[in-house]
């Protein structure tokens, strides 16, 4: 009982919480190995619900992505096992069977390919870290602020306090590693009540400045090729789908900045690299010729699914809708559901640890 109590006197603040204590009921490590298919490697994803893994290669054959020396080592000898080169992601899985020289009939040589091949199509890839496992939770915040979307954290690290800023390491080595996500630190501040935080969460998501009023989007006649390759070029990994009839048909087949041509159109659906976690590998040769509205619609099983939110919506409901939805970003829309920008996981996370500041 009393350990129970100086455990919850600990977590009160959350100064006290460290990466440790984010990932403590995370589940082992999903990972590929290097020569693994994409076939493989996108069964593997979808099996466990998860937008990107990390690919393992022996020691001593690769660089890692960055010039990362991410080794996992045995924990009785300390001889290295194996080397994480990289982070395999949906948007490099569909960048690479829906990209610019895309022949859809040659679907399964495609998907025979090994993944080492197309880590890094997407600058995401060649973004691998890890965090010492007694990082703060502001220190986590400061990195995840910065747009980095996940990071390994070593069971027991080899490095017992971190010397680098904010706790992050491009070199390590552990028996073990589990990932943390900018959703895992999302969904904690969600199921956890911190007195420090009851202020900021109660204030407003443009109170906060989270809001990007610049969106880039498609239209309801991008096909899901064109989407892809913009996509891929502006490092994003989702869009809105906005109805634009009065558009020049070659804007099909680009981002439209919405915040240039004006914000005020009506979304309609959004288009993302994760919409590929609900389609089976058959079906993959006939969807991805239509537009990314009807992908999306297919690949989900819902009709034009919008997660959304006012400019006034508050910081802790914005949390809710994305950690409860499990989506990336809210749309932010007027009264009439017209498009005014847009608040990512990242917008939330700096935002907060700015105000916290």
């Amino acid at each position: 009982m009393q350990q129970e109590k100086s455990e919850e006197d600990h977590h009160s603040r959350l100064i006290n919480v460290t990466a440790k204590d984010l990932t403590a009921g995370n589940r082992r490590l999903v990972e590929v190995p290097y020569t693994a298919t994409i076939s493989h490697a996108m069964n593997t994803l979808v099996a466990n619900s998860i937008s990107a893994l990390p690919v393992a290669a022996p020691p001593g054959h690769w660089i890692g992505a960055g010039g990362s020396m991410i080794m996992e080592s045995d924990k009785q000898t300390g001889v290295v096992r194996k080397h994480y080169i990289g982070i395999l992601t949906m948007l490099d899985i569909l960048a690479h069977i829906a990209g610019e020289d895309s022949d859809l009939s040659d679907l399964d040589r495609k998907m025979g390919s090994q993944v080492s091949s197309i880590i890094g199509h997407c600058l995401e890839g060649l973004s691998l870290w890890t965090l010492n496992p007694n990082t703060s939770f502001l220190e986590c915040m400061e990195v995840f602020g910065k747009g980095i979307h996940r990071a390994l954290v070593p069971v027991e690290s080899s490095i017992e306090s971190s010397n680098t800023i904010a706790g992050v390491e491009l070199i390590e080595s552990a028996s073990a590693y589990r990932m943390l996500t900018q959703m895992d630190l999302l969904r904690f501040l969600r199921d956890h009540h911190f007195d420090d935080l009851k202020t900021v969460l109660s204030r407003s998501i443009s109170d906060l400045k989270a809001v990007h009023d610049s969106v880039y989007a498609i239209t309801e006649r991008t096909t899901v090729s064109s989407a892809i390759n913009v996509m891929k070029g502006a490092l994003l990994n989702a869009v809105p789908i906005v109805h634009a009839p009065d558009v020049p048909q070659e804007d099909h087949l680009q981002l439209i900045n919405v915040g240039f041509i004006g914000r005020h159109r009506k979304v309609i659906g959004t288009f993302s690299a994760t919409d590929l976690k609900g389609c089976r590998l058959p079906e993959l040769q006939t969807w991805l010729s239509l537009t990314a509205l009807e992908f999306t619609e297919k690949a989900t099983g819902k009709e034009r699914d919008v997660v959304s939110c006012g400019v006034e919506a508050t910081m802790e409901e914005a949390i809710e809708k994305v950690v409860n939805r499990g989506v990336h970003r809210v749309w932010v829309m007027d009264q009439q559901g017209l498009l005014q920008g847009v608040v990512s996981l990242t917008d939330i996370i700096r935002s907060l640890r700015s105000a916290l500041l």
